[in-house]
């Protein structure tokens, strides 16, 4: 069906598809909520949508049409329709939490494929909140590197298809991105939400430890791994957010109008590796716009020690041999990348590498860099921007072909900022920054406390409102190229 000229529904009798994809989930929501839309209607244009793009994108590795639209009727159904939050709204989820009735194979055929009997908890509260899962969207093999591919196929970037749009939530970000749903699912154990959303254009939180429901594979990378959503707006993330916290937020909402101190940093904690020109002037674009804002700005690098890097890289490999055995995965069926990953993950066991104390010491240091010490006359600060990658994103390509040391070695090259806060447990958000000369998205970060996911909300909101950015991939945008 063609995505352009495809009606809606009774209810907005000759409205195009077009005039329904790509409204943000908030709008729908209310407008599926006063019953001036159906949940049914609006799940079906976004399904012809995905339909007319699909081929070119790769996200999804299941479409669930009827499913779909069948759950879409029983929104329209629900007595409390008029009060959720995402009323009718299609999202996307990643292929490592259960959802019922699919399977979720974390991007690995070397694992039986059993049906869920359940909901993960987070795909539950979106639910309860009047979303309809309309697919599962692929990832990386056990969702281990910072692109998404896997044997017959590679998910493409709509900003440019001849990238990435990385991983391990690239499946999630591109059905984003190119206007199949207003939100997506997805998980970050070292970056896996941030680093796709930096790709793809998109506004992402990281939760600190605790707030959202984690509970992936064996033990969420060591505690490092949290869920959360990809979406094109600071309200729809703040919406998306509260659901999968169960609407507990951290913080009270009474830092709107304040003037933040907030420290920036470029220095890269990869040696060897930098921040290219264009992903500079991002940075120092935003920080003329925080001090327009009346923020203070302060040039301050946090510190991260070489222990604390290691052990990241220890629960990184760590993470996948926990996975491997908790799906039952047959280590010989494994990618040869993802075997080698393995393998040292189950040496780092066995040597007791994955220490809890390590961890709990950068994440009491983070916290104290933060909060600055009377001692020393250290004011703190309130949040940290940093970039997020040093330049645009790998080629789209079939990274599993390629041996261990060059999937890791691109891996630390592009996205050696995002890795040390889930270390630390500390919520960090990602939000567009302009766009480079070849017209892909540019990116930052915003790094916070612990409790501090409103305050980067709120900040991310007021520069969205100071210079908006474009929110779907121009040729895959619903209101046209452009």
């Amino acid at each position: 069906m063609d995505a352009t000229s495809a009606t809606a529904g009774p209810a907005d009798a000759g409205q195009p598809v077009r005039q329904l994809v790509g409204l943000p989930a908030t709008e729908l929501a209310a407008r599926v909520r006063s019953g001036e839309l159906s949940a049914v209607e609006v799940v079906r244009a976004h399904l012809a949508h995905i339909d007319a793009v699909e081929a070119r994108i790769g996200a999804y590795r299941v479409l669930r049409h009827d499913a779909a639209l069948a759950e879409a009727a029983e929104v329209d159904a629900r007595p409390d329709r008029a009060r959720l939050p995402l009323a009718g709204v299609p999202v996307a989820v990643k292929d490592n939490v259960a959802v019922a009735g699919e399977t979720a194979t974390d991007g690995t055929a070397a694992a039986p494929a059993v049906g869920a009997p359940a909901d993960h908890p987070v795909v539950a509260r979106l639910r309860a909140a009047g979303a309809v899962v309309v697919g599962v969207t692929r990832v990386p093999e056990l969702c281990v590197f910072a692109a998404t591919d896997g044997p017959g196929t590679v998910t493409r970037n709509p900003w440019d298809t001849a990238l990435s749009p990385a991983g391990s939530s690239g499946g999630s970000a591109a059905a984003v991105a190119s206007g199949g749903v207003p939100l997506a699912h997805g998980n970050d154990g070292m970056g896996s939400l941030r680093l796709p959303a930096a790709a793809c254009g998109l506004v992402t939180l990281k939760p600190g430890t605790g707030v959202v429901p984690a509970g992936l594979g064996a033990d969420s990378w060591s505690g490092m791994a949290e869920n959360g959503a990809l979406a094109t707006t600071v309200a729809d993330l703040a919406v998306a957010h509260a659901v999968l916290a169960d609407g507990v937020v951290a913080e009270p909402v009474d830092d709107d109008g304040a003037a933040l101190v907030v420290a920036v940093s470029t220095r890269s904690p990869v040696p060897g590796t930098r921040l290219d020109a264009e992903g500079r002037a991002a940075v120092e674009a935003v920080v003329e716009q925080l001090r327009a804002l009346g923020h203070t700005v302060v040039r301050r690098d946090p510190p991260v020690p070489t222990a604390a890097a290691l052990a990241v890289l220890a629960r990184w490999v760590a993470g996948a041999a926990d996975d491997a055995e908790h799906l039952g995965a047959d280590r010989h069926a494994l990618e040869p990348r993802t075997r080698t990953h393995a393998r040292l993950g189950r040496l780092v066991r066995r040597l007791g590498l994955v220490r809890p104390a390590t961890a709990a010491a950068f994440r009491e240091r983070s916290t104290a860099w933060f909060a600055g010490s009377a001692e020393s006359a250290d004011p703190g600060v309130d949040v940290l921007l940093t970039p997020v990658v040093t330049g645009p994103p790998l080629a789209a390509r079939p990274w599993h072909e390629r041996g261990w040391l060059a999937n890791v070695t691109a891996n630390a090259r592009w996205a050696p900022w995002t890795s040390a806060w889930n270390m630390a447990g500390l919520p960090a958000l990602v939000l567009p920054a302009g766009r480079r000369v070849g017209g892909t998205p540019l990116a930052v970060q915003f790094v916070g406390p612990p409790g501090a996911e409103t305050r980067l909300l709120w900040l991310a909101a007021e520069l969205e409102r100071r210079d908006p950015w474009r929110r779907h991939a121009p040729v895959f945008d619903p209101a046209g190229p452009g």
